[in-house]
């Protein structure tokens, strides 16, 4: 497994980086791929919380934690987010089985884990709408006009379908749909 350091408002350390290896070495035994790459993101906000974002990609699949810890530990952090991709893994082991090459994918159950497996996606409403050519400002405004946590429509810019997001952080996101450059 590839793994790839961004650090935010941080200096990374050596012993941080062994650490997080250690721990991500937990999770390469689910991956027998080359192309298997991790993005370890830490981060230190202004009162002292430390984030640690983790992202694994595994040809088109993707796993994603972010967790903080309150008392300025990045390595509670690191744990938390890989503990976090861990229950991902073994609450969808069937889906991510069939996705993945059947061999790429070591479920060995650990001991302390007693998740439920989900059966199927149940999909229980499902809507129809026009897609409105409209700015991402106007967007939000609709969006929170409508008092969404998101709002989908096509960019009157690019003629691309979006959506703009609230962010938990604060502020606004933009998603634009297209093909990868």
């Amino acid at each position: 497994m590839k793994i790839t350091y961004t650090c935010k408002k941080i200096p990374l350390s050596d012993s941080i980086k062994e650490y997080t290896e250690k721990r991500l070495a937990k999770l390469a035994c689910y991956f027998r791929g080359d192309d298997t790459a991790a993005f370890v993101t830490f981060a230190v906000e202004k009162d002292h919380r430390c984030t640690a974002e983790i992202t694994i990609r595994d040809g088109s699949t993707l796993l994603r934690a972010q967790t903080q810890a309150p008392d300025g530990d990045m390595r509670s952090a690191v744990d938390s987010a890989v503990n976090r991709i861990e229950r991902q893994i073994l609450k969808n082991k069937t889906r991510l089985a069939k996705r993945l090459r059947s061999e790429s994918l070591s479920m060995q159950p650990v001991d302390d884990f007693s998740i439920a497996e989900e059966k199927e996606f149940e999909i229980i409403r499902t809507k129809r709408f026009a897609v409105k050519p409209m700015s991402p400002e106007e967007a939000i405004l609709q969006m929170n006009l409508l008092n969404h946590d998101f709002y989908v429509f096509r960019n009157s810019d690019d003629d691309s379908i979006s959506i703009v997001y609230q962010r938990k952080a604060g502020g606004y996101g933009l998603i634009v749909t297209g093909d990868e450059d």
